[in-house]
């Protein structure tokens, strides 16, 4: 019976996870200015009234306040008529009205009439008026009436002067002439409103597209990175101070480290691949030769210690490069305690000072330093230091280990009157497997002094040498003190 596989069925993502960031913000903002398109439009509808009402009648009040000042009364004897300057005349009592050319009927359809209180219309349009024919006058007020379904305001202000007691101008607009200003308004909102949120759209999308880019730079590099493991790309979207520089910044800083990190793991890889090869091979040829015949008890025992020698030297050597991977991964292996660092460089120096090897003698002298550190790793640094000035000490020669207080800072020295270390090889030594001298260092694993180095940078501090050939070294460790 035939086995029919089933193709994996592809989870259909929701169209608002297909979209670009760009996109989305884009749609965001483009809702965002529907949504005050449409409240303006709310608010332009709710307080059109009265705002029309408002706007007629200022316009209504203005109109007859313009005219007042152009209505004047002249009598016979005037010099004005003997010169003829007037513009427009009209008899009334015993003198005439001049009515200036500035008087206007008729402004934005708000008619103005020139009334007198006892025989009507004296200027002013008929027809127009004809709508308020009978109604009282009040002064400075307005009144409003309603004449074939449509809304009227008036306003009156009586004049006052000579000769003009008895006259009054009225002013008249229909509420058709409000509406129909504003209907065009409201017109030239819904064209121009929509086409704002176009524009504010188009706007936006470019904006985004701008601001994002930064965001597009990182993934772009990160693809670069993924696709041809090239740690060295960087980002570099230039100088900026804003949250997608600083990104860009963070993801700079982040592939720094981790070149650094992939750098430091081939080369310490290469290198601990270089040192295990030696003593391998011994072991493979010490076996191949010892199984090329028959051999003696006592050459089989000499076979068995060269192989345990050699499978020492790895364990040491594996265990160190352990050491180094926990010290580099910041790992909860080494927690810290608040000790007297005087005991413990006594408690180092007191049981290496018998080791005496080629004569060479230790002296120490201490002072109480509180520092917080892990115990283990700090005496590790300076049995390496130590152990260091035994191996490349001279005959009868002296280690001398000091430790002081420096204002904030732990001082430890040591030093030794050894062969010393070239100028030019002084910044190597503490490199992982670099030995100075091959001839002094068959017992070391070249780890010794990077690992001084490391533990030192581990707790913040800083390891340096002073040396000269054939007089000795000085190796000083500084490290944060205080209370913990």
């Amino acid at each position: 019976m035939a086995i029919v596989k089933k193709s994996p069925v592809k989870k259909r993502l929701p169209i608002r996870k297909k979209l670009s960031v760009r996109l989305k913000i884009t749609v965001w903002f483009t809702a965002a200015s529907i949504v005050v398109v449409l409240f303006a439009y709310l608010a332009v509808f709710a307080v059109s009234r009265q705002i029309l009402i408002k706007t007629i009648q200022d316009c209504l009040v203005q109109a007859v306040e313009n005219n007042v000042d152009e209505v004047e009364y002249l009598l016979p004897s005037s010099q004005a008529l003997k010169e003829q300057r007037y513009d427009y005349l009209i008899r009334h009592g015993s003198g005439y009205l001049d009515i200036d050319d500035d008087f206007l009927y008729e402004v934005n359809e708000v008619y103005t009439g020139l009334y007198d209180e006892h025989s009507g219309l004296l200027y002013g349009s008929d027809s127009a008026f004809s709508i308020v024919a009978g109604m009282r006058f009040e002064d400075s007020r307005i009144q409003k009436l309603r004449s074939d379904g449509i809304w009227y305001y008036v306003f009156d202000r009586k004049l006052s002067g000579n000769g003009l007691d008895d006259l009054w101008l009225r002013g008249m607009v229909s509420e058709e002439q409000g509406e129909r200003q504003m209907s065009g308004m409201i017109r030239v909102a819904v064209i121009l409103l929509p086409l704002w949120v176009v524009a504010a759209s188009v706007g936006g999308y470019l904006i985004a597209g701008h601001a994002l880019k930064p965001l597009q730079k990182i993934s772009w590099t990160a693809k670069q990175i993924s696709e041809g493991n090239d740690l060295k790309q960087r980002i570099d979207i230039g100088e900026g101070d804003d949250e997608l520089h600083q990104l860009a910044s963070t993801f700079d800083e982040m592939l720094d480290r981790l070149e650094l990190a992939f750098e430091r793991e081939r080369q310490f890889t290469s290198d601990a691949s270089h040192e295990l090869r030696t003593p391998m091979a011994v072991i493979s040829a010490q076996c191949d030769y010892t199984l090329e015949r028959e051999r003696t008890t006592e050459e089989y025992m000499d076979a068995l210690l060269v192989i345990r020698r050699q499978g020492q030297k790895m364990t040491k050597l594996i265990n160190h490069m352990l050491d180094f991977a926990r010290l580099e991964m910041r790992s909860g292996k080494y927690p810290d305690a608040f000790v007297d660092a005087a005991e413990l460089v006594e408690a180092v120096c007191s049981d290496m000072k018998l080791i005496r090897e080629r004569g060479i003698t230790l002296e120490y002298e201490t002072k109480t330093v509180m520092i917080s550190v892990n115990p283990e790793l700090f005496s590790r640094l300076l049995v390496n230091l130590v152990s260091n000035a035994y191996r490349y000490g001279r005959e009868n020669g002296h280690i001398r280990v000091r430790l002081w207080q420096e204002d904030s800072s732990l001082v430890l020295s040591v030093a030794d009157d050894g062969i010393g270390i070239a100028r030019n090889e002084q910044e190597k030594i503490f490199r992982r497997f670099y030995q100075a001298d091959a001839s002094r260092g068959g017992e070391g694993t070249g780890l010794g002094l990077a690992m001084v180095y490391e533990i030192a940078r581990f707790y913040h501090g800083t390891v340096t040498v002073e040396s000269v050939v054939d007089q000795g070294s000085t190796f000083v460790v500084r490290m944060p003190a205080g209370q913990s």
